[in-house]
């Protein structure tokens, strides 16, 4: 469920001291639980959803539902982030990301780099349309496209007939493009084109049909390969670009073989993404939990490899000539540390 649907929040841009980030909001606490997360979009075609697998960074709530990201491990250049709260009970909050949906959830797609300050000044539950003042105009050029789609969707929905959808269908695909090269944002072009372009949207055939003779499509790669060059964004439409001409340029004679063709393309592609988006996750993973290993005491350490071996509380103060009040201890601040709620997860956490 993506954010625009209910919200638009004011976002205030400048710059941080020392390439900080520091991202600050506010959230209704009785109405969502008091955690906030931030991800970064690797794959555009991701955007809808919630994946485990792109979040970087979590932050609580205060009392009075205001939070705050402060940090430095954000990229210099610009990328497409979000935040997003939801619902999700712990024992299946994990599995809910990663299968990428979350039934009752809330997000806000942005751009950002590396020394951004962007304040949410009003609740994600605000009312939509408000100014925005920002040193980085680009930082808002999604939620800007977004109520553009609002007024697409009225129009389209004054009248349901097929005469009206292919007017509005040939009007909005026009002014939607003008629309994203006008902000002069190769980024937010994508977020257009991820929306005119899918394959289960009304747009797509309209879509085939515009890039058999339109140059926009390279200039749009030229404009990627230029501000983004090597990134995956500029490499992911570089080969969904090649794959679509294929499928436009096939012949009737040939059209099988050229089906198999783009899906065997296609499968590679995205293969070879999900494989590089899977070892950058395992990495960072890697990274987190030795790091939180490196936090336990040496007497905390002794507890987690009896826990691992199914001990009880008592059994383990026996070994350990503890009381079992202390083992409840240490029990509770390994499961802060690594971050998890049961012995169950904690298994299931080394033994992944």
């Amino acid at each position: 469920m993506r954010f625009y649907k209910y919200i638009i929040a004011c976002i205030l841009v400048g710059n941080f001291t020392n390439a900080q980030h520091q991202f600050k909001g506010h959230i209704d606490n009785e109405r969502w639980q008091n955690e906030v997360y931030l991800s970064v979009i690797e794959d555009y075609r991701t955007l809808e959803g919630i994946n485990d697998e792109q979040i970087i960074s979590k932050t609580t709530t205060n009392s009075e539902g205001f939070f705050q990201f402060v940090g430095n491990q954000l990229e210099p250049e610009q990328k497409i982030y979000k935040l997003h709260v939801d619902n999700c009970t712990s024992y299946n909050q994990g599995s809910n990301h990663f299968e990428g949906h979350c039934e009752d959830s809330k997000d806000i797609l942005f751009i950002a780099k590396s020394t951004d300050t962007i304040t949410f000044p009003l609740s994600f539950d605000a009312q939509m349309f408000c100014d925005i003042i920002s040193n980085n105009p680009k930082t808002a050029a999604f939620i800007k496209i977004d109520s553009l789609k609002e007024e697409m969707k009225f129009a389209f929905s004054e009248f349901r007939s097929q005469a009206n959808r292919q007017l509005n269908n040939k009007k909005w695909f026009k002014k939607l493009q003008d629309y994203g090269e006008n902000l002069n944002e190769p980024l937010a072009e994508l977020y257009i084109y991820t929306f005119l372009s899918d394959r289960s949207h009304q747009f797509h055939n309209y879509y085939l049909k515009d890039l058999e003779d339109n140059s926009y499509y390279d200039e749009l790669l030229e404009r990627l390969q230029s501000n983004y060059p090597n990134s995956s964004y500029a490499k992911q439409y570089e080969a969904e670009l090649t794959s679509d001409k294929f499928i436009v340029s096939s012949t009737d004679k040939h059209k099988d073989e050229f089906w198999i063709y783009m899906l065997i393309l296609l499968t590679l592609v995205s293969l070879l993404l999900n494989l590089w988006f899977l070892f950058s996750a395992m990495k960072r993973k890697k990274k987190k939990h030795s790091n939180a290993i490196e936090q336990l005491t040496k007497q905390e350490q002794n507890v987690l490899d009896l826990l691992l071996t199914d001990n009880t509380n008592k059994a383990i103060a026996e070994t350990l000539f503890v009381s079992v009040s202390t083992v409840k201890t240490h029990v509770n601040n390994i499961y802060k540390k690594l971050n998890v709620n049961s012995r169950d997860e904690l298994k299931s956490l080394f033994n992944k």
